[in-house]
């Protein structure tokens, strides 16, 4: 493409060079750049792209965007904001990929990653190619690529959704992070149906308050757009329990779907029972009773399901179909994931990191436990330090035994960490051991049957950052290696 043809996306830009290279790539890393590209100077919080042109020059750039003076002998224009420019000039790029595909969004504090995960999965037994985004990395069909972020920034997204179009995807359905709404890297999606889990405290760090939080979220409903479209309507499919919903709901045009089990909704859930090894409800829709059967464990995935089964029902699929699907359902990775080595007490890796999430969790552990509860509990580094002391208080009052642990410290002092953790806690009836392998140890060592361990925080993730070293680690690895010691040495 030439350099003239896609920049007239931008509509409102600084001085139109007489040169019209052709733009093989836009890219946004120095590194990057070859040949042929396009260069958008990217300023970040501890980088800024409009350092590196004489890189990207030497590496092949042919043109920049830049919303600072550079000088370079390439052509250049000048923008208000790189960011911006850069979701609106990959959309072009690609050939506007969202608008070949049905779009999914997924939104909330907890959930986001099962909701994707169950939605995907339903999709896929009804004989659909999927595409999937998220916490866990990126999809398309069974092929997965990694991602460093919830939502990648525009370039990547643009670049993975054209992909998905050319491997024949029908419908992607992707998360939706706070992150992302707030600096535009979904600005040019567009999507077909938006899902809102719930709102509860997280990456106060970046968003200072829990109202500007909630806010960030709500331009993923109102970006579905003003038109009322009968042949393609779009949907938001919202938890009313969530007190966030009054607003997203005047926040959108699209037809609104509510979904919830304490308060009356358009799909609701009654007389949920939960065990060890699932969970059974009554479903209602619209008067019409269902009951429903699914190895997911917990009242949070209760409503998880209530959220994919209005998404999916808007995208035209069986109710039937739906909930036979359901009950087939594996779960999903680093949540509420049982870690089973042969042992006679119950290890559970869950990915719980907010104060909301770990309370969830511990409760439905507590509704079938039997024996002593034990948590495995850190916070991470360089995050919002003011959850700390209540992660700490939830676990110290809802488990038996709490053991505060390390949590991808990152360049903080991990002690300095479990201080603020132990601030929660009015007694000593926990354990501080930085050290998380020892901690998940420990826990294991003192384990009796019918005892329950919860080792929350990580979930999936397969690493831990020590200063701004990536280490190896698993809690689910590492679970079972402490496991198997102990049956060996009995």
């Amino acid at each position: 493409m030439k350099l003239h043809e896609l920049v007239t996306a931008l509509h409102h830009f600084r001085g139109l060079p007489k040169e019209n290279p052709e733009i093989t790539s836009i890219e946004v890393n120095s590194q990057d750049v070859k040949p042929g590209s396009l260069f958008i100077c990217i300023e970040g919080h501890t980088v800024d792209g409009h350092d590196y042109v004489k890189e990207a020059l030497l590496n092949g750039a042919v043109a920049m965007i830049a919303q600072k003076g550079i000088d370079v002998d390439v052509p250049v224009i000048k923008v208000r904001n790189t960011v911006r420019a850069l979701a609106i000039l990959a959309n072009a790029f690609y050939d506007h990929p969202t608008s070949k595909l049905q779009m999914i969004g997924v939104t909330g504090t907890n959930g986001k990653t099962s909701v994707a995960h169950l939605i995907e999965a339903i999709l896929q037994k009804s004989g659909q190619k999927t595409g999937l985004i998220g916490t866990t990395g990126m999809r398309i069909g069974s092929v997965t690529f990694e991602s460093k972020n919830t939502t990648p920034d525009a370039l990547i997204l643009q670049k993975m959704f054209h992909q998905m179009v050319e491997s024949g995807v029908e419908t992607a359905v992707m998360e939706v992070s706070s992150h992302a709404l707030h600096m535009g890297r979904v600005h040019g999606c567009q999507y077909d149906v938006t899902i809102f889990t719930n709102l509860t405290q997280d990456h106060l760090d970046y968003h200072k308050t829990m109202d500007a939080y909630r806010r960030s979220k709500s331009l993923l409903f109102s970006q579905l757009g003003n038109g009322f479209d009968h042949q393609q309507p779009k949907y938001a499919i919202l938890n009313v329990d969530d007190l966030a919903t009054e607003e997203y709901i005047v926040a959108t045009q699209a037809i609104v779907i509510t979904y919830g089990i304490e308060n009356d909704a358009d799909i609701q859930a009654r007389n949920i029972q939960v065990t060890s090894s699932g969970t059974t409800f009554a479903l209602i829709i619209h008067g019409i009773e269902r009951k429903v059967r699914m190895g997911l464990v917990g009242k949070f995935n209760v409503y998880n399901v209530l959220a994919t089964i209005g998404t999916t029902l808007a995208l035209g699929l069986d109710l039937d179909f739906i909930i036979d699907a359901l009950g087939e359902l594996e779960g999903v990775p680093g949540r509420f994931e049982l870690v089973d080595a042969g042992q006679d007490f119950t290890v559970i890796v869950d990915y719980a990191h907010t104060p909301d999430s770990l309370e969830n969790v511990l409760r439905t552990v507590r509704e079938f436990a039997i024996g002593k509860v034990y948590c495995v509990v850190g916070c991470g580094g360089d995050r919002d330090r003011s959850k700390r002391p209540i992660m700490a208080k939830i676990a110290s009052q809802l488990a038996d035994v709490t053991i505060l642990t390390s949590d991808n410290p990152r360049t903080e002092e991990p002690m300095a960490i479990l201080t603020d953790m132990e601030a929660g806690i009015d007694d000593d009836s926990y354990e501080t051991i930085v050290d998380r392998r020892v901690a998940i140890e420990f826990a294991v060592d003192q384990a009796n049957p019918n005892d329950v361990i919860l080792i929350a925080g990580k979930g999936h993730e397969t690493y831990q950052i020590i200063g701004n070293e990536v280490l190896d680690f698993d809690d689910r690895l590492v679970g079972r290696q402490a496991i198997k010691k102990k049956l060996t040495l009995k």
